[in-house]
């Protein structure tokens, strides 16, 4: 596993960037209650061809850093990693990459106010696509860039900055593992290098789209198996220590599809999960919120959506106890929008919204 260089500059990045606020511009009425919220502001970024944003997250100084993928600029196809005021306006952007496709899906701010990157690329590394890891200072100035894998194919869907200073990511393996596919957690220290690397899963496919450090040092790991449960696929929620070494894994799910796309442990203790299924709900595929214990038995799973395809990519728990969910929408809105919805501590709706 080896170190790459790869850098350039940009002067502006289609993708969108959407704030909310709360004000008076919408009420909506759920439950004989009344909320009220706006748009602050919506950005669009890019050229004239594809370009796309997977990840964001707000900064320090109240602005955001957004990263995902460009073909309008940089070298083929390209990882991009923009920065935004607290407004949307852009103060920065970046591509990384070669001559062959490289994709940024997930993205923090560090300790020192730079930002780690994670994703793949078929530009650099041992095999098809390498799962990278690649750090910038606060001005998104390429500081250090690994690569992981192997003949095969790897990726990483998911980083954070672990209490160590290092790095935890989480994506699936084709080269190593016990199925066709497996999930892959490795760590690395503050400077890239691998510390350790696990997989996990059964004799078919199983992949991890999420990862966050727990509160006794280990990791929540969320995505979706082929491999073990009853349906065709099933949520894969499992738990690790600070090293790596499995301590406990459940499935959800039912007969059909069902895949969970964002974890992150609630202040109870236990883990809030948010993906879609086709098992449950109104529709093709419903938007689906999960509650589990810290022991990740179930407490309560409510599904969201229509007639149509309805998935949830996000959930991040809020100040009220309660959660926001974002994701897509075939059933509402103008036809394929974004949406947001608020749950309460329970998971009943309170608020959504599309866009």
């Amino acid at each position: 596993m080896k170190s790459l260089n790869f850098f350039s500059s940009i002067s502006f990045m289609g993708v969108m960037l959407l704030a909310l606020s709360p004000n008076r511009l919408y009420a909506i009425l759920c439950s004989n209650k009344s909320y009220s919220f706006a748009i602050s502001f919506a950005k669009t970024f890019g050229g004239d061809t594809t370009d796309y944003a997977i990840s964001v997250q707000q900064t320090s100084d109240g602005g955001y850093i957004v990263a995902g993928y460009t073909r309008s600029f940089g070298a083929g196809g390209d990882a991009f990693l923009l920065k935004t005021d607290a407004s949307g306006n852009l103060q920065w952007a970046k591509t990384f990459g070669g001559s062959s496709g490289d994709v940024a899906s997930s993205v923090q701010q560090t300790s020192d106010g730079g930002y780690i990157v994670a994703g793949w690329t078929w530009s650099f590394g041992a095999g098809d696509y390498d799962a990278f890891l690649l750090k910038t200072d606060a001005s998104g100035n390429l500081q250090w860039a690994k690569t992981f894998g192997e003949i095969d194919y790897e990726f990483a869907y998911s980083v954070q900055q672990t209490s160590d200073g290092g790095y935890i990511v989480a994506g699936w393996t084709w080269s190593f593992g016990a199925g066709v596919y497996d999930v892959f957690l490795l760590k690395t220290d503050a400077s890239g290098n691998l510390q350790w690397a696990k997989t996990f899963g059964g004799g078919a496919g199983d992949v991890a789209y999420s990862v966050q450090q727990t509160s006794d040092g280990g990791y929540i790991v969320a995505g979706y198996t082929y491999s073990f449960g009853a349906g065709l696929s099933e949520v894969f929620l499992l738990k690790t220590d600070a090293s790596g070494n499995l301590q406990w894994a459940k499935t959800f799910g039912g007969s059909y599809y069902d895949y969970a796309s964002s974890v992150q442990q609630t202040s109870d203790g236990g883990y809030i999960v948010a993906g879609y299924t086709e098992s449950f709900g109104a529709g093709g595929s419903d938007a689906f919120l999960l509650k589990t214990d810290a022991s990740g038995n179930l407490q309560w799973a409510k599904t969201f959506g229509g007639g149509n395809w309805d998935y949830a990519s996000s959930v991040q728990q809020t100040s009220d106890g309660g959660y926001i969910v974002a994701g897509y929408t075939g059933s509402f809105g103008a036809g394929g929008d974004v949406f947001l919805l608020k749950t309460d501590a329970s998971g009943n709706l309170q608020w959504a919204k599309t866009f």
